[in-house]
């Protein structure tokens, strides 16, 4: 042909064309193998040799062992609270045993007060009779042996309006100071006024007076035959009423109280009443006593005595 250039004949040279990611086939070894051969002989080689376990397969061990010896806490708690409940139980009905015996021996105790008591209220009452008809009232109305109600007065006296109760001052006869609180002193004179003014017998608060009775004080509390009373002072007399109101309110120890009243402002109201009753004494402790002999000794011309003791 022509003007026509002819092509150059294709030669065959037997060359195969490649995979498309043969470019990649280093990524591709990377992520087939991502631990190296040597990495991997030297992790063979160490638990071959006992070395130590990866962190998260001890922690687990760990944790595992932690319950294992909790659990064996708890079941020994367990064993042991069964085993000593048979022990605890016996105890405490040891001690329920021991405390019904001390409650009924008190009662029992109670019991042979009481008959002592009135045993001893039987012989009283007998040996009042002995010394006459005439003289058992008035016998037993001062002594305080027996229960006592007729008509007579009531006196209450308090500490002045505002005065503290929880201890703003003594109330002791010595060391007075313008406190307004009623003081064993003024008590003392009271009961006294209303002795001379004709009453036969006497309580403050519920206390009995009897001839052995004291008023005294003890820092902030006013003490009856030892026991503590509480402001407001309740004095109830058996007398008659309105004579024995109007003689108290005229006697000195009545002037005295109006003028702590007037001068302290200690509180107080007199009334005669138609009816006040009065308890006995809780308890009467008569003391005798017997004259001893008195031997005389000579002593390089130095006499001395001894005398007896008396007896209760």
């Amino acid at each position: 042909m022509c003007g026509m250039p002819q092509q150059p004949p294709i030669r065959t040279t037997g060359f195969t064309p490649g995979r498309p990611d043969a470019s990649m086939s280093l990524l591709t070894n990377v992520m087939e193998h991502s631990l190296d051969e040597g990495y991997a002989e030297a992790a063979a080689r160490r638990r071959a040799e006992g070395a130590p376990l990866p962190r998260p397969l001890r922690a687990k061990l760990g944790l595992a062992a932690g319950l294992v010896l909790a659990a064996a806490v708890v079941t020994v708690g367990a064993a042991e609270a069964r085993i000593s409940a048979p022990v605890l139980a016996k105890e405490r009905e040891e001690l329920i045993d021991r405390v019904d015996a001390k409650t009924a021996a008190a009662d029992e105790l109670a019991d042979r007060v009481d008959r002592l008591r009135d045993e001893v209220g039987e012989r009283q009452r007998k040996a009042l009779k002995s010394a006459g008809a005439a003289g058992e009232p008035l016998a037993s109305l001062l002594a305080g042996a027996t229960e006592v109600e007729g008509p007579g007065v009531r006196l209450v006296i308090d500490d002045a309006k505002g005065t503290d109760q929880s201890g703003s001052g003594p109330r002791e006869s010595g060391g007075f100071s313008d406190t307004g609180r009623v003081r064993d002193r003024d008590m003392q004179r009271i009961v006294n006024g209303l002795w001379e003014s004709g009453a036969e017998a006497m309580a403050i608060n519920g206390q009995r007076l009897t001839a052995l009775s004291a008023i005294r004080a003890a820092g902030d509390a006013i003490l009856v035959d030892n026991r503590p009373l509480v402001p407001p002072y309740t004095v109830l007399a058996v007398g008659d009423g309105e004579k024995l109101d109007t003689a108290f309110r005229d006697s000195v120890d009545g002037l005295y109280l109006e003028l702590l009243r007037k001068d302290y402002g200690i509180r107080f109201s007199v009334s005669a009443e138609d009816e006040v009753r009065l308890p006995a004494a809780p308890s009467l402790i008569v003391r005798t006593a017997e004259p001893g002999t008195a031997i005389a000794r000579g002593n390089g011309g130095q006499g001395t005595a001894e005398t007896g003791k008396g007896t209760t």
